[in-house]
């Protein structure tokens, strides 16, 4: 039996739509960052972007677990010298953007690279429920269902 490589012009991409409200931020991420890679498919090729464009709503509503909450530090610098910035994960959660926290949980989970810039390109995050894809037809999958780790209680 031969091994299967896919090429491009044979992957067929599906639309996925994610309902982040009440789940576990890195077991949400988990989940996300296999779909956007393909590693749920048979037909996984590791150089070929084979995933899902995943979309996930209610993303400022997503928990995380313990006293990360408040203890979990998102670092950044400015490129000057002593311009590093520290921001908590509920800092970020209540501010502008809450579904960064979310987005840089799954970019940390894609290998860096070419092709990992492009399968971040398949993912779509916004804070509250509304979103302009249903022209897509995404097919809706709960995660809270497949374990019961995953959703917990605000």
């Amino acid at each position: 039996m031969k091994t299967f490589s896919a090429k491009p012009a044979e992957v067929t991409k599906k639309w996925v739509v994610i309902d982040a409200s009440g789940l576990v931020v890195g077991r949400l991420a988990t989940l996300v960052a296999m779909r956007l890679r393909g590693k749920h498919l048979p037909t996984y090729t590791p150089h070929v972007d084979c995933g899902d464009n995943v979309i996930v709503i209610n993303a400022a509503k997503v928990v995380l677990t313990g006293r990360k909450r408040d203890q979990k530090v998102y670092y950044n610098h400015t490129g000057f010298i002593g311009g590093i910035k520290e921001r908590s994960a509920k800092s970020i959660l209540e501010g502008r953007f809450p579904e960064r926290v979310l987005e840089k949980a799954v970019e940390r989970m894609i290998p860096r690279g070419p092709l990992g810039r492009v399968q971040m390109g398949n993912l779509r995050v916004y804070a509250g429920a509304e979103h302009p894809h249903e022209a897509q037809q995404p097919e809706a999958v709960d995660i809270g269902a497949m374990n019961r780790k995953n959703k917990r209680a605000a």
